[in-house]
């Protein structure tokens, strides 16, 4: 008991730093949540279509965008299977 409370008060000082971390690590785990989204990714994709039809976009950028998409959407799944 002794020493948990003494680990502790030694810690102490590092407490707003793992509070920062912590908070850091909540911001980049609802980030990247966002950002492999199939449902915005999906969206993405839909919007280039119409970007594309609209002649708003040319084919080549299109299709580059479309490739990195598909590689966030196989990132995505590879990363909710645990892989």
């Amino acid at each position: 008991m002794t020493l948990g409370l003494f680990t502790g008060l030694i810690t102490l000082p590092l407490a707003p730093v793992r509070g920062t971390v912590w908070v850091a690590e909540q911001l980049l785990a609802a980030a990247e949540e966002q950002y492999y989204d199939p449902a915005a990714i999906r969206a993405r994709l839909e919007e280039i279509d119409r970007l594309r039809q609209e002649g708003a976009i040319d084919e080549e950028a299109a299709q580059a965008e479309e490739e990195q998409l598909v590689q966030r959407l196989l990132e995505g799944r590879r990363r909710q299977e645990g892989g």
